[in-house]
Order: C-alpha cells, then sequence, then structure tokens
C-alpha cells in the first residue's frame, strides 16, 4: 500500500487506548492512510513508540496521556487535539480493562474500575467530542464494544456489564444523532489477539487463555477505518465465536452450559495464579505490543479442537438430559 503523505486536508483522528493491542493496531492503519494521529493511553512511556511507529510511516502525530475515567481529562484531550490540528474527524473510543472472577471474589474497586473505564470512559469521549462535531456539522464516532455487548459469560461479570451497557449507550445516541450530519458507528470484535488477557485482573486462581480462535487486530483497525464509509450501524469482526449469538438466540438453555463449560475447560486452565488487579486500576508503564502471542499456529489447532469438541459434548450431555 502506497503511504500517504498528511496534508491540512488530512483526516485528524483521536485514539484511545492506543498503546497496545486494537488501539495500536489502529493507530498504525491510520498513519499508513496519511492521517493526523492523537494518541491517547493513561501512560506516557507506553504511547512513545506507538508515536515513533506512526511518524515513521509520516504521520504527523501528537500522544497525550489520558486517563479516559477522568471526565477533565478527555475534555482537555479532545481541547488539544483542537489546538494542534484545527478541527477532529473521527474518534475512535477503545480504552479498556478486563477481569477474571466470580462476581463475589472480584473487589468492589476492580468491578468498578472496569465499567468506568469501558463504559464511562467511553461516554467521557462522546461528551468531549459532540461539541466540535455538531460546530462542524460532521464527524464520525467510533466505539469499540465487543461481542459481550450482546452475550454474556461467566467469570467476566464487569467486563460483560460494561459492554453491554455501551451497547444500550450506542443504540440511544446513534438515534439521538439522527439528521445531525454525525456518524456513529460500532465495532463489536470477538476473541482477538491482544495483550489484554495477560494484562486482566484475575481472582479465579487460574491462568487466562482467550476463547479459540483469536483474530489479529489489524483485522479489528481496519474495519475501524473503514467504518465511517459505511452505512452500517455495526461491525462484527471475528465470525468463529459469532455463532454464540445463534445459540443464545435460539437455545439459551444451551448457551448457558456450553459458554460455562468453555469458560472452565478451555479459557481458564491449571492452577497457581495469584490475585491481581493487572492493568486496571494502573498502567504497566511501558512495553506494550499490538499482540498477545495467542495466535501460534499450534495453539490455534489445538485450542480450535477443545473448542469444537467441547460445544458437541455439552450439546449431546443437554439433549440426554
Amino acid at each position: 500500500m502506497t503511504r500517504a503523505a498528511p496534508s491540512e486536508n488530512s483526516p485528524v483522528v483521536v485514539i484511545t487506548g492506543a498503546s497496545s493491542g486494537i488501539g495500536r493496531a489502529t493507530a498504525r492503519e491510520y498513519a499508513r492512510r496519511g492521517s493526523r494521529l492523537v494518541l491517547a493511553a493513561r501512560s506516557a512511556t507506553a504511547l512513545e513508540p506507538v508515536a515513533a511507529e506512526c511518524r515513521a510511516l509520516g504521520s504527523r502525530v501528537r500522544a497525550i496521556a489520558t486517563d479516559v475515567v477522568r471526565e477533565e481529562a478527555v475534555n482537555a484531550l479532545a481541547a488539544e487535539a483542537i489546538a494542534e490540528f484545527g478541527r477532529i474527524d473521527v474518534w475512535v473510543g477503545n480504552a479498556g480493562v478486563m477481569s477474571y472472577g466470580a462476581f463475589e471474589r472480584t473487589p468492589p474497586r476492580i468491578f468498578r474500575q472496569v465499567v468506568e473505564t469501558n463504559l464511562m470512559g467511553q461516554v467521557h469521549g462522546a461528551r468531549a467530542v459532540l461539541p466540535h462535531f455538531r460546530r462542524q456539522g460532521r464527524g464520525t464516532l467510533v466505539i469499540v464494544g465487543s461481542l459481550y455487548s450482546r452475550v454474556g459469560s461467566p467469570e467476566i461479570s464487569s467486563y460483560v456489564t460494561s459492554k453491554f451497557g455501551l451497547q444500550g449507550f450506542a443504540e440511544s445516541l446513534r438515534q439521538e444523532l439522527r439528521g445531525s450530519g454525525i456518524r456513529l458507528r460500532l465495532i463489536l470484535p470477538a476473541t482477538i489477539d491482544t495483550p489484554i488477557y495477560q494484562h486482566a485482573a484475575n481472582f479465579t486462581g487460574r491462568r487466562v487463555h482467550p476463547l479459540p480462535p483469536a483474530t489479529s487486530p489489524r483485522r479489528v483497525a481496519r474495519a475501524i477505518v473503514r467504518a465511517p464509509r459505511r452505512r452500517r450501524f455495526t461491525t462484527f469482526v471475528g465470525n468463529a465465536q459469532r455463532g454464540g449469538l445463534v445459540l443464545h438466540g435460539v437455545w439459551p438453555r444451551g448457551y448457558d452450559a456450553v459458554v460455562s463449560t468453555l469458560k472452565h475447560r478451555v479459557e481458564l486452565r491449571a492452577g497457581g495464579a495469584s490475585p491481581t488487579a493487572g492493568t486496571v486500576l494502573a498502567p504497566n508503564g511501558g512495553g506494550d505490543t499490538v499482540t498477545g502471542g495467542w495466535r501460534w499456529w499450534p495453539g490455534r489447532v489445538v485450542g480450535g479442537v477443545l473448542l469444537a469438541g467441547t460445544v458437541v459434548l455439552t450439546a449431546a450431555t443437554l439433549r440426554r438430559g
């Protein structure tokens, strides 16, 4: 792909959660297209290599340490983007954290922080950027949700709560923005190969593995970049796990049994994991990556076999019962 040189007409894109995973992959995709970027994450140190990568691709970049839980910090992020580039064309709300553990074992502070980051962080972003979009008469707000915006799962109740809330918020906001010239797009990734699983809080006593197969974060990034040009409101990324939506709709009891079995036999393995808050309360300060190393091909094959076998065995057991 030929790299586009940024100009005064190049889109101005703000990306939260830009230091790793989907956010970092999205920054790279926009940089390749010559966009001017404002990158945000909690750690200034973690943002430095991302900004350097994007500048090497020819993009003009401003990196701003921002905790999306703090509304005043998100307002300042929007204001600094306007001061730097004169406008905002696309706001990508992507910052997110995750916690594993049964609801009753998850510390209240961790539960609240997951919801504050994943849901209220998006609310703060929308509140900060929409006045600018209205003055311009245009703009696109891209909200990164999850497949768990549509279905539940045990051991991640705080994450599911935040993502379900995000779905409702996005739908209500979409209805309010009709006829405004402002576009709202919702991206719902399934299992994506990012470090969020290594960064997650964990109160299960077991080691976390994402539900296979894991999709490349670049696929999500490309969906985000294309979203403003598409008419569709919702874009799913990662088709393997979408079957859960169908199962949930036609056979809820079967879905509950399958998802519980997968959680405890495929996603949570082995013991000996000490309780940890992960990066829920504070960033790790640097060393973040785009991928988490979950797409190593032998692991994908084994994981795929485990996934298919568990679904079949669970369904057969339910049928006999």
